[in-house]
Parts: C-alpha cells; sequence; structure tokens
C-alpha cells in the first residue's frame, strides 16, 4: 500500500487469543492488472562457508553435540531432536515532536531459542499442538533467554546450557504427561504424528551492512514533526525513524546450519485530534525500505505528513456515521487486512489441531470456501512485487526449511494450509511457514499473501457497480472504506467466531455518485458469511507492509490484494467517546 498512511493490523497477545498485525502498512498504488504472483527476483546465492561471526556457530554447535550425546535423566528418555538459535538485534531510533527530538537511542541484544524434543517424529513432548512448558519443578528462578553481547564462546555455550538444562526437564515432563493421556483420552483422527522429517538445510546469507545516518534521520524527524506547528487542533503527533539488522544463527541436530541476515528501516508519523463531540481521531502511516537508501526523501515525507494533516482536519468536521449494513467497496489496504485475518490466520496449521480452536477449515480441503473467481497464495519466496519490497520475504523459515510458495485456494477451492513442522492428516510436510520472533517457538505462520482475482473491472466501473446495489437495495447510500488502522480477529472455540476493523477513511456513495467523509464505525462480521460477500474485483493492486503478532511473537508480513465490492458489511459504532480536548489552546497558536 504506497499510500499516505498505513494500516494498523492490531494483533493482540496469544493469551487474549486474538490475532492481528502491528503498524506499517505501505501502499503500492494502483495498477493496472491484478494478477498471479510474479516470478521470485533472482537472489544472490552465497557458498556455505559460515565464516561470518565462527565463534558464535562453532560455541552453538559445540554445546549443542555435548547436550545430544549427554544430556539425559537416567531410566528416562533422551532428546531426538534439538535445535538452537541466536538471534542478533542491532536498532537505532529517533523520534520527534512539535520539532524538537524527543527521544534517541539504539543498542544490541540477543535472543536465544532452546527446542528440546523427547519421543519420536510420531509422538513427542509437544502432543499435537505447541504444549506450555511446566517449569513448576524450578521455583524462582527461570534460566535468562538473552545471551552474552560479547563474542565469547565459553559465555554463548554456558547461556544455552542452562536453558537447555531447563527445557529437556520440562519437555520430558510434558512427554511423560501425553503418553498417559493416551490411556484415558480418545485418539484424535487429525493427529498425524508430532513432527515432520525434512531435509537438513545449509546457508550463509550476505552480510547486510546497516548506515543509520543519525545526522540525517533527526533532522528530517525534526523537520516533518514542525510540521504540525500551524495545525494546533492535532494536540500530538510524532515523527519516528527506526533502522533495524537482525542475524540469525541456527543449528539442529539433523545438521541444519543456517546464519541470516534482515536489515529494516521504518519512518513512522502519528496524529491525533479530537472532534467537537469528544471522538479521539488518530492518523498513522509507517513507510518502510531494506535500507536507508530506499527510504523517500525530505519532500516525499512533508507531502505524506501534509496528507496526514488534511485527512485529520476534515475528520475532525465529518459527520459521524450511524450503525450500517449494506454494499460498500473496500480499498486494496483494507482488502487486505480481511483476507488476512479472516482466511489467513484461520489456514495456521496448527489451529486445525488445537482443541480450542474453531476449526473454521476443518474437512473443507476440495470444497469451495470464497467465491470462485478469487485465489489465495502465500509466497514468502519473493522478495518484491510490483517494484514494492515485500517484508514477508525469506529464503529459510524458523525451523530451517526452505520457503516456498503455497497455494492455498485455487478459483474459491480449498488446496492447502500453511504448514509448519507440525503435521496435519494428509499434509506431511512443512512448506516453509514455520515462523517465530526472537526466543519464541516456531508456528504455521503467514508470509506474503497475495488476493488474486478473475473478475476484474475499472475501479470507476465497480463504483458504477456500488451505485446499481445500492438501488437494487433501496439504500439510501453505500460506502467505499480506506486505509484499515486496526484489525483483529477470534478464532477459538471459547468466543465467537468474528473479526473487527477499524477503517480511517469512510465515504458515503450516493446514488448520484457523491461522496462524503464520514467518521466513527468499525467493520463487524463473521468470517465466512463476510468472504462469500465479495462480487467483483478491481484490476488494480495494493501490498501492505507491516508486522502480525500471533502465539509466536511478531513477524514481518506483506499482503497483495485488490479493491473488492461486497454485497453487504456490517459497521457498529465505536465505543463511546467524550473527553474534552486540551483546555487552552496550544501555545503555537500565539505564533500565529
Amino acid at each position: 500500500m504506497h499510500h499516505a498512511r498505513t494500516p494498523t493490523l492490531r494483533c493482540a497477545l496469544a493469551c487474549l487469543l486474538l490475532l492481528g498485525c502491528l503498524p506499517g502498512l505501505v501502499f503500492a498504488g494502483p495498477k493496472n492488472k491484478t494478477k498471479a504472483a510474479p516470478a521470485p527476483c533472482k537472489a544472490e546465492e552465497d557458498k556455505p562457508t559460515f565464516d561470518h561471526r565462527p565463534v558464535l556457530l562453532k560455541a552453538m554447535e559445540a554445546e549443542l553435540q555435548r547436550s545430544m550425546s549427554s544430556l539425559r535423566i537416567e531410566g528416562f528418555e533422551a532428546p531426538y531432536f534439538m535445535a538452537y538459535e541466536l538471534e542478533e538485534t542491532q536498532s537505532n531510533r529517533v523520534q520527534a515532536r512539535s520539532g524538537s527530538l524527543d527521544s534517541a537511542g539504539g543498542g544490541k541484544n540477543r535472543r536465544l531459542r532452546v527446542e528440546v524434543r523427547v519421543g519420536n517424529h510420531e509422538l513427542d513432548n509437544m502432543g499435537r499442538k505447541e504444549q506450555a512448558f511446566d517449569f513448576s519443578f524450578t521455583p524462582g528462578y527461570r534460566a535468562p533467554r538473552h545471551g552474552p553481547l560479547d563474542d565469547d564462546a565459553l559465555a554463548l555455550r554456558n547461556a544455552f546450557w542452562l536453558v537447555t538444562d531447563e527445557t529437556y526437564k520440562a519437555a520430558l515432563k510434558s512427554y511423560l504427561k501425553l503418553k498417559s493421556a493416551r490411556v484415558t483420552e480418545v485418539e484424535v483422527d487429525e493427529f498425524a504424528g508430532s513432527f515432520t522429517k525434512e531435509k537438513p538445510a545449509t546457508y550463509q546469507g550476505p552480510v547486510l551492512p546497516i548506515e543509520f545516518d543519525r545526522e540525517r534521520w533527526e533532522r528530517l524527524a525534526r523537520t516533518a514533526s514542525a510540521r504540525f506547528e500551524s495545525h494546533p487542533d492535532i494536540f500530538d503527533h510524532a515523527v519516528s525513524v527506526d533502522g533495524s539488522k537482525q542475524v540469525r544463527y541456527l543449528v539442529t541436530s539433523e545438521g541444519t546450519r543456517i546464519v541470516d541476515e534482515l536489515v529494516l528501516f521504518n519512518l513512522s508519523v502519528t496524529a491525533n485530534t479530537r472532534a467537537e463531540d469528544g471522538m479521539l481521531l488518530t492518523d498513522q502511516l509507517t513507510l518502510y525500505s531494506k535500507d536507508g537508501a530506499g527510504m523517500p526523501d525530505e519532500k516525499s515525507v512533508l507531502a505524506k505528513v501534509d496528507q496526514v494533516i488534511t485527512d485529520l482536519e476534515a475528520l475532525r468536521k465529518a459527520p459521524v456515521l450511524e450503525p450500517y449494513t449494506g454494499p460498500c467497496i473496500l480499498d486494496g489496504e483494507a482488502t487486505g487486512v480481511l483476507f488476512h485475518e479472516v482466511i489467513g490466520h484461520r489456514l495456521e496449521g496448527e489451529r486445525q489441531l488445537d482443541d480450542e480452536e474453531g476449526k473454521t477449515f476443518k474437512g473443507q480441503i476440495g470444497k469451495q470456501i470464497i467465491p470462485p473467481f478469487l485465489s489465495v497464495i502465500d509466497d514468502p519466496t519473493l522478495p518484491a512485487i510490483d517494484g514494492v519490497a515485500l517484508n514477508g520475504f525469506y529464503r529459510f523459515d524458523d525451523e530451517g526449511v526452505p520457503a516456498q510458495r503455497a497455494e492455498l485456494i485455487a478459483k474459491g477451492v480449498l488446496k492447502s494450509f500453511l504448514m509448519s513442522r507440525t503435521p496435519l492428516k494428509g499434509f506431511l510436510q512443512s512448506n516453509g511457514h514455520g515462523r517465530s520472533s526472537g526466543g519464541e517457538m516456531p508456528r504455521a505462520r503467514m508470509g506474503n499473501t497475495l488476493v488474486v482475482s478473475d473478475r476484474q473491472v475499472p475501479f470507476a466501473r465497480l463504483k458504477e457497480m456500488l451505485i446499481e446495489e445500492v438501488k437494487r437495495q433501496g439504500k439510501p447510500y453505500g460506502l467505499i472504506l480506506k486505509n484499515i488502522v486496526g484489525g483483529s480477529t477470534h478464532t477459538s472455540t471459547w468466543g465467537y467466531q468474528a473479526y473487527k476493523g477499524t477503517p480511517q477513511m469512510v465515504y458515503r456513495v450516493f446514488p448520484d455518485g457523491r461522496e462524503e467523509l464520514v467518521r466513527g464505525v468499525e467493520i463487524v462480521g463473521t468470517p465466512i458469511a463476510s468472504i462469500n460477500k465479495i462480487v467483483a474485483t478491481s484490476d488494480r493492486t495494493a501490498t501492505f507492509n507491516g508486522f502480525c503478532g500471533a502465539e509466536s511473537g511478531y513477524v514481518p508480513v506483506s499482503t497483495s490484494a485488490p479493491d473488492v465490492l461486497m454485497t453487504e458489511i456490517e459497521l457498529q459504532r465505536v465505543m463511546k467517546q467524550g473527553a474534552k480536548p486540551p483546555l487552552l489552546s496550544s501555545p503555537w497558536n500565539g505564533l500565529h
């Protein structure tokens, strides 16, 4: 989405069983045609010499080998599989408010992940879903999950040793509980084993430099934040620039050895105002780049800040929309959010096994689940699409499996799931979607999700079709929804199977074609019913970049989708707010 702002798919914490994404959706702009996924860009391949920071990798290999050969409790099973992962993050950040630097800093940290499996591929301590380890045997102490910042082999080995000992004991305890459960519990027919068998991988990616020009970014942040000076009704704002580099080291007992790097820059603008009725109005944009050179120049950033200001001031004056049910158009951003929340999360492999999950698509392979002119693909092998670099690109997932293109839905028919190394009945191999953030256990997650349509029309025709549907239904108006700034979904059995989304810019479209900006509503609905209200799409696509959060942490993702026409959508009023704006005018008022 290379628009003036970005939607914000809010992924709540896993303990709440709400899923979504973090700020940072970048609009790629209208394209001529919606098409199937392009071939991935040819990436530079590096020989697996592993000469980058060899002390770290060798220390991990040595400690893992020692643990695999000697770690056991007499009378009980030894581990049959182990994985060590070290994720090093170097971060830089500047932020400005009111034309002045608000914060600046950075640093380096190293996170450890240890995976220990006891039993065998058919049944191990993970059972048929990810189990929470029981650390009750170590009251008052838990081994740190961070590693030494120095390249000290013994210190790193010591850190892994402590976590490995703790994890093995917890894994053995979980395994024994699962074995005993088989005595009293009925075996579910979906269970296809605990861990897939995959070929070990060896890869060393290129060394990626990160050059964070602090002086440049401080100057830009100050200049951009000063833009709000002549708009005191926008009572708070922030402009920040972040640059980070992650280096991942992964070694497993199967022989996998991976070292790769990710550099990511982002510029974020957030602004807040209140309407006269007290409603809080927030706008945000986040722009991503794989390096500092790809970040927009000052002129472009200021133009985008001006658009945020214009939109917020227009929203302050816009009328509040009453709850609505009727036809609408979702722009590409909103469509991407819809498919991410409604389809993507429900096709994650582990959710098909968890008895606490709704299992929306259980038993649906080979059946039509969405309109037949729509297909959904997830392809993390794509570095870019239509000239936009994709956050969801990677070569190997966090279990060391090569990234793969997964055809999830073909012409409306469910074909497969997003797969980690947790097998499903009928899907006994990973398709390279086991992902996590530093220190978390990998699970099946999205990468680059593409929505492809066979029923395309120019956007102008799509709007005409909206008006025709408004007249057919006898509605006073239809809606165009743009720029989603929040989204979440609920997938568990104890709650409701639903999703929510908060569009930033909502327009009423009257039968004569006139558009009017409104505010104060959010999208609500049930997953399958909503998707099956889509009757046509535009011939242009929008691509967003962001971060998605779920049980295995926050991971970078992208979605590409067209505008869609829906015959029905439901919107409810946002939570009532009546707070007064600041009592005194801004000090800036006296300067103009």
